[in-house]
């Protein structure tokens, strides 16, 4: 892979922990926390929700879903 695809997949994956970690989150403490982009942030999180791992209870807030996930190194 390319790596600029390895460091989104790792951001993702990061990003994916941070919320499973800390229950809700908002759209801004991705920001904070990864300190990237608003869009950059959205763009991501809609890979996690469209692989059913994340969901918006709220707008702008967002949570792990019960989908069983295999974490590796």
């Amino acid at each position: 892979m390319k790596p600029t695809t390895d460091r989104m997949l790792i951001r993702i994956k990061d990003m994916y922990k941070y919320i499973l970690d800390n229950g809700t989150v908002t759209t801004q403490d991705l920001v904070d926390e990864f300190g990237i982009t608003p869009r950059t942030i959205q763009r991501d999180l809609n890979v996690l929700a469209f692989n059913d791992l994340v969901t918006s209870p709220s707008r702008g807030k967002w949570t792990t879903t019960q989908k069983k996930v295999k974490m590796t190194s």
